[in-house]
């Protein structure tokens, strides 16, 4: 007779600690055996040496190793599509319940219906909660109950919500104890799951006081790399969400909280409106007739476009996964209004280079550069990428860094000369949305 299990299904919570969905699951009535699964579906789209998949994998393993070490446990980890995996788990084992986190993304919340409901036929429930935001879905709603569509609303609405809150955490690494003894469980390599050694390294987040009460004056000039790094480390749930706005408010720093309020921001925009993953949030800038030229768009994304702000930023993401947020702004413009390329398409480079790829956040911020978003920046608003570089990068520090070639015969020539393009750009939008 097997012993009868729950299991804990970590996904973007890849934590033992302040970890919600796993402080519920060790507080129930049994022994928990924690699983992760390589989701083929979403593999099979990445190249081969994705620092991501290196970088979760990694964790995983740290995660393992301080089960077996510290607790006689593991965490078995499985490579396919999640319903044949839970399919030969309920063969294997007697399992009375499911817990995991929420996950907002469409085609996750599509996947959960369809686990819940194989689940709930072989009578095992299925339990999800909130881990990684601190309000979610309808909880920050206009009086009426619209969902806000402008970020200052919704933070003034999210922060004065967040007043009135019982703020707590969810301390499971003290019940660790309540996990299978079995530190046998299966474990797959990188190659096993199609994937090699990636060379890129995703960073540590460092989120020190210094840096919060510095943010304001320091995060919008790239050569400072003045960030906290904390975006992969969210995407991924390495760090609690709640620890890291405990954090923001212990410095007292609005600027640093705004920005993780943001994130929320943008993660209710597209639980809301799930259409906007790929459609306009404002559907008359589907109408533009946008260029699409391969060849421009293969300039943009070699860091070769004859900018060289924009060149360095895209050089900068092509090498290491990673590029400051001012500099986001910009090339995402350079693209959408300089040459009129789809903001999707550029959506989608992000998707694949960038190592804290949020599609909430990505599609949100690549909407607001092409004006087509909520609370979007108006197209007329087309940043020149010459005088963008006297107010972020004077002495040239972060160009020079990556585009040392700027002055050389062999730096290419601008592909496109500024006043034309942003006279081409506002009649194009025009003409689209009039």
């Amino acid at each position: 007779m097997q012993t009868p299990i729950s299991i804990f299904w970590f996904r973007r919570d890849l934590r033992l600690s302040d970890n919600v969905g796993l402080f519920k699951a060790l507080q129930g009535n049994h022994n928990v055996m924690p699983i992760f699964i390589f989701d083929k579906d979403i593999l099979d789209k990445l190249p081969e040496d994705d620092a991501r998949v290196t970088f979760i994998h990694d964790t995983l393993q740290d995660m393992r190793s301080t089960l077996q070490d510290n607790f006689g446990s593991s965490i078995g980890i499985y490579y396919g599509k999640p319903l044949e995996i839970y399919k030969s788990l309920v063969e294997t084992h007697q399992i009375e319940a499911v817990y995991t986190n929420h996950d907002y993304e469409p085609y996750a919340t599509e996947r959960d219906q369809e686990i819940k409901a194989f689940l709930n036929g072989q009578g095992i429930s299925f339990h999800t909660y909130k881990d990684q935001v601190i309000f979610e879905k309808n909880e920050v709603v206009k009086k009426d109950g619209d969902p806000y569509v402008v970020y200052t609303p919704y933070m003034r609405t999210w922060k004065a919500q967040f007043k009135t809150t019982d703020f707590k955490f969810y301390p499971s690494e003290d019940h660790l104890n309540n996990l299978v003894k079995a530190t046998h469980l299966p474990n797959l390599s990188l190659e096993q799951i199609g994937f090699k050694r990636a060379t890129q390294v995703i960073k540590p987040y460092e989120v020190t006081p210094k840096l919060i009460q510095e943010y304001e004056a320091t995060r919008n000039f790239p050569a400072k790399d003045a960030t906290s790094r904390l975006g992969p480390h969210l995407r991924f749930g390495t760090v609690s969400i709640r620890k890291m706005v405990h954090k923001a408010i212990q410095e007292e720093n609005e600027i640093f909280w705004q920005e993780l309020i943001w994130r929320e921001f943008f993660m209710q925009i597209l639980w809301h409106f799930p259409h906007t993953k790929d459609k306009a949030f404002k559907p008359k800038y589907d109408r533009i007739e946008w260029r699409n030229n391969a060849e421009e768009f293969k300039l943009w994304c070699e860091g070769n476009t004859g900018y060289p702000l924009v060149d360095a930023g895209m050089r900068q993401l092509n090498e290491t996964g990673f590029m400051h947020n001012r500099v986001r702004m910009l090339v995402g413009s350079f693209l959408c209004k300089h040459l009129l390329i789809d903001w999707r398409w550029g959506e989608a480079y992000f998707a694949e280079k960038l190592h804290d790829y949020e599609m909430a956040s990505n599609v949100g911020n690549w909407q607001w550069v092409a004006g087509s978003g909520v609370d979007a920046a108006p197209y007329f608003r087309i940043f020149n990428p010459t005088s963008q570089i006297q107010k972020f990068d004077k002495q040239l520090e972060y160009i020079k860094t990556w585009v040392p070639d700027f002055q050389e015969l062999t730096y290419p020539q601008q592909m496109v000369d500024h006043k034309m393009a942003r006279e081409r750009c506002l009649e194009t939008y025009k003409s689209a949305l009039n």
